[in-house]
């Protein structure tokens, strides 16, 4: 069995915003990848691994995936935080490579073999206007999508006033556009009724609250969407409400989804166990990898509950590839969320997912099947990039008021 030997982080992508995590061993040429991908705490989630982590797995067994995940989750005693979550994922897809690298086969194999031929995913579809928006799910329509996410411009679209036309108060706080829920839960049944007009039930859709809206207001929508057959309604609450969502499961049969921003096991646990939901959305990497996602998957199985795993336009190809292979192994699989990246990111990874029309494929290669440019990905950042100057926290909505907007 290889033994570990080192564990590098790569930054990499625009201002250094996806990290590599490569797990080396002492036989030759045998090195796994994973994503330690954090947009908003990059170096942090770097120190994690380097400090905290590496240091204990260097000369341990890189096939006891387990028991290393286990001893990630515990050494720092303080536990289930995004960030240590993200640098455990990291390692732990890593490990999963490794894995499938020495037994010759994919890593769904490993994880009990294919429960379908390729991985059903959803398009994001957007537009400043209802005209737009028709026209965008026209595109991924003939692109050969079934289920199509229809948002009106970016999360809480529909729902924002310019500054200058919306009843703000003196030393208004909100510079730009505010958002205004009201205005919101008129918006978008109103962009739903146009759709189903547009293209009948041929289509399935979605749509990402992304949590603007209050509880009730969250109730108010899922009941009024009731008549456009949506595939789910997305992050209607954020995880300080998830107790709604018994309210939300007794006034509506919209189905829900939700978990992008859970790190913890007792965020989705009784959401699943109380069949509170009917899609778990979490990503691979920040719940711990592979490890932890196929057994949040056992769990849903169990309730009835499907995976839809979260990706993001700031996600990798690695994360990507994670999520693919649980999602050919996984029975209880739902959909899967869809990225795209441009060509010289893609030339990184060769092997990497494949998306042909509204199905996605992993290479057949064994681990993950792809493999990382190391040369080309110190160079993507740019030669100005500062990693220790690196500072992009997310951009939040306010209200007229100017009362933030949870995202």
């Amino acid at each position: 069995m290889a033994k570990i030997t080192g564990i590098k982080c790569i930054r990499t992508r625009r201002n250094g915003t996806w990290t590599v995590v490569k797990v080396l061993t002492d036989q030759d040429g045998l090195c796994g990848i994973g994503s330690a991908n954090d947009l908003y705490n990059p170096e942090a989630v770097v120190q994690v691994i380097e400090q905290l982590l590496a240091p204990q797995l260097i000369g341990r067994d890189a096939g006891n995936v387990e028991d290393i995940w286990q001893t990630m989750q515990l050494s720092s005693y303080w536990r289930n935080g995004s960030v240590l979550q993200t640098a455990i994922g990291g390692i732990d897809v890593a490990l999963w490579d490794i894995k499938g690298k020495e037994a010759g086969l994919p890593v769904y194999q490993l994880l009990g073999g294919a429960c379908r031929a390729a991985v059903p995913c959803y398009g994001h579809a957007g537009g400043r206007d209802i005209a737009e928006l028709k026209e965008d799910v026209h595109r991924f329509k003939e692109e050969g999508y079934t289920v199509i996410r229809a948002q009106l411009g970016g999360y809480g679209g529909g729902g924002f006033i310019p500054a200058g036309e919306a009843n703000v108060p003196d030393g208004a706080w909100a510079k730009e556009a505010v958002f205004d829920e009201h205005a919101y839960l008129q918006a978008i049944p109103a962009m739903f009724e146009q759709l189903r007009t547009e293209f009948g039930g041929g289509v399935q859709f979605t749509h990402d609250v992304h949590e603007h809206v209050s509880p009730i207001g969250a109730v108010r929508l899922a009941k009024r969407l009731e008549p456009y057959d949506l595939f789910f309604l997305e992050d209607a609450l954020p995880p300080e409400h998830v107790g709604w969502y018994r309210q939300l499961r007794q006034q509506t049969a919209t189905p829900q989804a939700v978990g992008e921003l859970f790190t913890n096991p007792q965020e989705w646990t009784p959401l699943i166990t109380e069949r509170l939901i009917d899609f778990i959305r979490v990503r691979v990497s920040k719940v711990g990898g592979i490890s932890a996602a196929r057994k949040i998957a056992g769990l849903a199985e169990a309730f009835g509950v499907r995976t839809a795993w979260q990706e993001g336009g700031e996600n990798d190809p690695i994360n990507q590839a994670a999520a693919v292979h649980l999602d050919m192994a996984v029975w209880n699989f739902g959909i899967q969320e869809i990225n795209h990246f441009r060509p010289e990111e893609q030339e990184l990874f060769p092997g990497l997912v494949e998306r042909r029309g509204g199905y996605l494929y992993v290479s057949g290669k064994p681990g993950l099947g792809i493999e990382f440019d190391e040369e080309k990905a110190l160079l993507l950042p740019g030669e100005d990039w500062n990693k220790a100057s690196y500072h992009q926290p997310y951009k939040l909505d306010r209200k007229a008021d100017g009362t933030l907007v949870r995202p």
